[in-house]
């Protein structure tokens, strides 16, 4: 049995394989097909982080494909009075065919997992973000920008970053990051990505200037500088981060046809300009519809891997 946690549990076939499968599914559902591959099968979703596009796009997703989903937020279930994982991932696997968990540690999506009797999907941790990043190359392919791409991302070292870094790594593309001192990537999760590069041919480039960063990238991708659970920190980025904004001016050193993405929701005027994002370069609302067919394109891969 596979669980989706992290894009380094993958490799670059299997990742492919799940993008392939997104496409079709997408496609079917664009020609009103409905296959139902998972009909009568269940979803429980876990929230203890709010959401609007994980959410409806899971829900959505497991109906598209015949089955049902189980909205579940840390006020109605018990790991939210305290009840172990171990204990609640053993009760809730026993009674659906797929778990989602939206989380803060990843050690908490790794420990529901490990006493887990069904696959469980990443909905996004402190750590990684994956679900997002499948979205993000799915996008890229439909725009042409899946051979040898250069994508450049500006700004905080977190989730989106560390998801960017595996996917590079596993897929063997060039990646360049631009972050502010003290606010670069995890090194243990940088090692483990030049590992994995190693063996694809990936370069990885760590910089504090985003304009070295964006200098003829064919992808452009930034993140909010303040993720949830860091509003109190909210002031103190916003100066760390006043060079890292994503305008007209860095995207320039772009290449012409570049296009720009970010997992959403966006702070406009901030890591990105209002130009920008509602610019023809612009993927963001495509990017978005696509983690409803990754996000598939995941679920009926893990049920026929069991």
């Amino acid at each position: 049995m596979r669980h989706f946690l992290t894009l380094a549990d993958f490799s670059k076939e299997e990742i492919l394989e799940i993008l392939i499968l997104a496409k079709t599914l997408k496609n079917e559902v664009k020609s009103g097909i409905y296959s139902n591959p998972l009909a009568h099968k269940t979803l429980g979703m876990i929230f203890e982080k709010n959401s609007t596009r994980t959410r409806v796009s899971f829900e959505t997703g497991i109906y598209q494909l015949g089955g049902n989903g189980i909205f579940l937020s840390s006020n109605d279930t018990q790991l939210g009075r305290g009840e172990p994982i171990k204990d609640t991932a053993r009760v809730l696997s026993s009674m659906v065919d797929l778990v989602m968990m939206r989380t803060h540690e990843h050690s908490r999506l790794e420990e529901f997992s490990a006493y887990s009797n069904v696959p469980v999907i990443n909905g996004l941790s402190d750590d990684f973000h994956p679900m997002q990043l499948l979205a993000d190359f799915m996008t890229m392919q439909e725009c042409g920008k899946d051979k040898n791409p250069i994508v450049a991302y500006i700004g905080d070292g977190n989730n989106m970053a560390h998801s960017w870094l595996m996917l590079a790594a596993k897929l063997g593309f060039t990646l360049r990051i631009a972050s502010p001192k003290n606010y670069e990537v995890s090194q243990k999760i940088l090692q483990k990505a030049e590992s994995f590069a190693k063996i694809s041919g990936a370069k990885i480039l760590l910089s504090e200037n985003p304009q070295e960063a964006i200098l003829g990238a064919d992808v452009v991708t930034t993140d909010t500088w303040a993720s949830m659970g860091q509003e109190e920190q909210k002031e103190t980025r916003k100066k760390a981060f006043q060079d890292y904004c994503v305008d007209s001016k860095l995207m320039k050193l772009a290449k012409q046809d570049a296009i720009f993405l970010h997992c959403l929701p966006a702070y406009r005027g901030q890591e990105v300009s209002e130009e920008v994002l509602e610019s023809a370069q612009s993927k963001i609302f495509q990017e978005a519809e696509n983690r409803l067919h990754a996000q598939k394109g995941v679920m009926v891969w893990l049920h026929q891997n069991r």
